[in-house]
């Protein structure tokens, strides 16, 4: 296809080489030229708050216009006939690695069938959910890629106070998501939450420092919760 992409960031720029490497024809243009932009699918890599602006600026019919925003629906794009959304399930930190991330990747889809043929051709599969699933949708993204962040950079923090790094660590994270991919999540579930060991769950808390107390209570409380809904035996 041809294909014309609205926005040079990270997204623009990894969409651009992942859509290059499987056989279309690739163009990427800044906001400022999205009233002349002509082709089979104009791709919006834009900030969410800007989608309808930008899709406005562009003349209806002058393609099918399609924006990656994982909370938005269709319905910003109302003045074009024929329009979709795409949203990869993937974590798109460089362009060069994003490109790669995207082949193969789970992507939200709707709008024209167009759109679906574009994730076909870069391997992807396929995930249809309803207007109403689209924040909750977008809320587990976020937990799973930007959340997931947040928690490692809390374990910098501690680690550093045990005079070890986030590196000496990650063997152990990578345990715990590999169980979890094998067994589930409760199935997975270790440490003192799981036993109940409150002494040990105090005693951390009196030793880290007081403006990461808060993450870790607030984790430790979700720990406490998913050991009191496995069933007996499991832990």
């Amino acid at each position: 296809m041809n294909i014309v992409i609205i926005g040079s960031g990270h997204a623009g720029q990894s969409f651009a080489r992942a859509l290059t490497s499987v056989g279309h024809n690739v163009e990427v243009v800044h906001h400022g030229d999205a009233a002349s932009a002509r082709a089979e699918v104009i791709l919006l890599a834009v900030p969410d708050s800007t989608i309808s602006q930008v899709a406005s600026q562009i003349p209806n019919g002058a393609g099918v216009v399609v924006h990656l925003s994982g909370s938005r629906g269709l319905s910003e794009l109302s003045s074009h006939d024929r329009v979709g959304y795409l949203h990869p399930l993937a974590a798109l930190v460089t362009p060069e690695i994003g490109a790669d991330r995207l082949i193969g990747a789970h992507y939200s889809v709707a709008g024209d069938p167009i759109v679906f043929e574009l994730v076909a051709s870069l391997r992807g599969k396929v995930v249809e959910i309803s207007d109403a699933q689209r924040a909750n949708y977008h809320a587990a993204a976020a937990i799973a890629a930007n959340h997931t962040v947040a928690i490692l950079a809390h374990l910098e923090v501690v680690a550093r106070a045990a005079g070890l790094t986030l590196d000496d660590y990650l063997p152990l994270v990578r345990n715990a998501v590999e169980d979890v991919a094998r067994a589930g999540v409760r199935a997975s579930l270790t440490g003192p939450a799981s036993r109940g060991d409150v002494q040990t769950i105090d005693a951390h808390l009196a030793a880290i420092a007081t403006d990461e107390q808060a993450v870790y209570v607030a984790l430790a409380n979700r720990a406490f919760h998913l050991s009191e809904t496995t069933p007996a035996g499991q832990l």
